[in-house]
């Protein structure tokens, strides 16, 4: 489910693109970002805690508590819910 319009964002892009989070072919909105994507797809857990391998989510949503962190291709730690979802990118959870 996604917020179709926004008070001040104005009207959600209709314009779609198609990413892989963990292997599995999903759609977005171009513009939104990869956590709302996921979200917009029921994806919950976005990676796992190093130690007790907790599952972890969006908390923030803005950027500042990094538990949404994820891998996009080789490269660790990049936040969900500050990057744009884009055609063809291939998402994984990020473990400890």
């Amino acid at each position: 489910m996604r917020i179709e319009q926004h008070p001040i964002l104005g009207p959600l892009n209709n314009e779609t693109v198609t990413f892989t989070f963990n292997g599995d072919v999903y759609e977005g909105r171009k513009g939104e970002s990869i956590a709302a994507a996921l979200l917009a797809n029921e994806i919950r857990t976005l990676r796992y805690t190093a130690q007790k391998n907790e599952p972890r989510g969006i908390y923030c949503g803005i950027g500042h508590c990094y538990e949404c962190r994820v891998m996009i291709g080789t490269k660790r730690s990049v936040r969900a819910c500050i990057t744009e979802v884009v055609e063809g990118m291939k998402i994984q959870s990020q473990g400890g």
